[in-house]
């Protein structure tokens, strides 16, 4: 049983790990590939977000995603069928730079506190977030059969959206 509001009582890194997995809003932004766009333009892959990069989504989604409940079908078993899905940990929050300004986990780091639309402000479903357009609920396509090459022909904005 959760605690009522215990993202407000909590700093991250004191939350057990049903607390870490409840704030999880379920949008699926953080399944988006992403491109990294350089002052060269060669949108090279990297670990780390350096000066003159930009972080950019595509639409192009990972295809062991459910895009209707924006849940992974393979969630216990993503980063070992996925190599680059990465597990968002209290140890790695802080160097975790590609996930949206709309990330819960992101928003409570940076001390702004979850969204109105968040699930664990709507006992527990999503519906608030969909109607807000905060999930990649019929906006994407599967990334089987798009060469990684060509995923800045699918760079989108609306994954950078963030609403109270």
């Amino acid at each position: 049983m959760l605690a009522d509001k215990f993202w407000e009582q909590k700093p991250l890194e004191q939350m057990n790990d049903i607390e870490w997995e409840a704030l999880c809003d379920g949008c699926g932004k953080c399944c988006l590939h992403k491109v990294i766009e350089d002052e060269e333009g060669d949108g090279l892959a990297t670990d780390e977000l350096r000066p003159g990069e930009e972080v950019q989504y595509t639409n192009v989604v990972c295809h062991l995603l459910n895009t209707k409940r924006c849940e992974c079908t393979q969630y216990q078993k993503r980063t070992i069928l996925v190599p680059d899905c990465v597990k968002l940990t209290k140890a790695n929050l802080k160097d975790i730079f590609f996930m949206p300004a709309s990330c819960s986990y992101r928003r409570l780091y940076e001390g702004r506190g979850l969204p109105s639309w968040h699930p664990l402000l709507h006992k527990g479903k999503k519906s608030a977030m969909h109607k807000a357009g905060m999930s990649v609920r019929g906006k994407t396509v599967s990334d089987d059969g798009i060469s990684v090459d060509d995923l800045e022909d699918y760079i989108v904005v609306w994954p950078l959206q963030d609403l109270d």
